[in-house]
């Protein structure tokens, strides 16, 4: 995503102009807009013009408008970003308070205007536009007969192809149809990370399977690719990287990005170190419950103590069409920070945000242990089931 102009007064309004280049930027975009705000960007409409004789001609027309924010809609597989709004600027053609749906597009500007940018807003364009935190991966998570061909950026985990061929039973002396069906499956796979994977940009290629269906899908890649001269893959060899997982679903993803041979080839990139946190996560809640807490209530008490060390929070929280709640979690933000605490917002597109969100999308690792916090919620229940009865 490239900066092309920024203003932001001291009171915090102010806009940005930016243009979109890739499809993740789309969902940075997505982030950035808020109901309330005001999007001025080029769009089509369709006009009618009376003719002096009566008879009405129609014609799709290209103009630029500013609406107010009223809906978002986005679909991340086509990264298609489509927002709804009054007309707020008197316009030929368009008359102020009618509604319009702009569909935003990559490479082509447009301006949001905020009545105030919050700072993890103004974090997300920073991010968005620093090219150096760019860091892509590319999975198939695989068993026999089915396959996810993934792209794995830093906020989104994108299912690209999912493939699924029926493999004949292998028999007692006929095996001939279960070798050819496996062997179409793997082609089918291997057509697939040459449609989807840029090897250019993709630093790792992660082939993942429950037994030796990964094994085996490297070497027909490589065998196909010596047999067709596939320059691509065989000057990237050395990104493959074969891992064990329990299955060929998506889901398994998250188990083989926590796999320590892929976060040492990942350890510069934003979502391994985001992984390795929740995985941290996990264990102090099993193994020392008392530095482990999620959930609004229990983390805004261990902040009000300062013993937040990591601060672990979903994007789809700043998302909120509540003003209010958005703004007690960019609170709970500086506040974490300020006394030194480092703060991580996952992705709700990526595997490790879609297991943070089903623990509230906030969660905290302590400095210390806050017994006292169990504690006190359970006099609190207590005291109100006495005063019910």
């Amino acid at each position: 995503m490239k900066l092309v102009k920024k203003r932001i007064e001291k009171d915090r309004s102010g806009f940005v102009e930016l243009y979109p280049e890739e499809l993740e930027d789309m969902w940075h975009v997505y982030n950035l807009i808020s109901i309330g705000d005001n999007l001025k960007a080029t769009t089509i409409r369709r006009v009618q013009n009376e003719s002096s004789t009566g008879s009405v001609e129609s014609q799709r027309i290209r103009l630029t408008l500013t609406i107010s924010v009223d809906d978002i809609d986005f679909d991340p597989q086509g990264g298609l970003l489509r927002i709804k709004g009054r007309n707020i600027v008197e316009n030929k053609y368009v008359k102020m308070g009618m509604y319009h749906t702009i569909d935003l597009e990559l490479n082509r500007n447009f301006t949001l205007f905020k009545a105030e940018w919050d700072i993890i807003a103004l974090e997300r364009i920073e991010e968005a536009c620093d090219i150096t935190k760019q860091a892509d991966v590319a999975a198939v998570v695989l068993q026999e007969g089915l396959a996810n061909v993934c792209l794995v950026t830093q906020h989104m985990t994108i299912v690209r192809q999912r493939i699924e061929h029926p493999i004949p039973r292998k028999r007692k002396g006929f095996v001939t149809n279960y070798e050819k069906g496996l062997q179409k499956f793997y082609d089918q796979v291997l057509q697939a990370i040459l449609r989807h994977v840029n090897f250019e940009i993709i630093k790792v290629i992660i082939l993942a399977s429950p037994g030796f269906v990964k094994d085996q899908l490297r070497e027909y890649i490589f065998a196909e690719a010596l047999k067709q001269d596939i320059r691509s893959l065989l000057e990237n060899k050395s990104k493959f990287i074969l891992i064990h997982c329990s299955s060929g679903h998506k889901h398994s993803l998250q188990e083989v990005l926590q796999d320590p041979a892929v976060q040492s080839q990942l350890t510069d990139t934003k979502f391994a170190r985001e992984i390795v946190a929740l995985d941290k996560f996990f264990k102090m809640l099993n193994d020392d419950p008392d530095r482990a807490f999620y959930g609004w209530d229990h983390v805004r008490k261990a902040e009000e103590r300062g013993a937040i060390g990591t601060l672990l929070l979903s994007d789809e929280l700043f998302r909120s069409a509540d003003i209010p709640t958005r703004k007690k979690y960019i609170n709970l933000v500086e506040s974490v920070r300020s006394i030194g605490g480092k703060v991580l917002i996952f992705s709700s597109l990526h595997v490790s945000g879609e297991q943070l969100n089903q623990l509230t999308g906030v969660a905290a690792i302590l400095n210390f242990p806050l017994p006292d916090i169990e504690l006190e919620e359970d006099e609190n229940n207590q005291i109100a089931a006495e005063d019910n009865s």
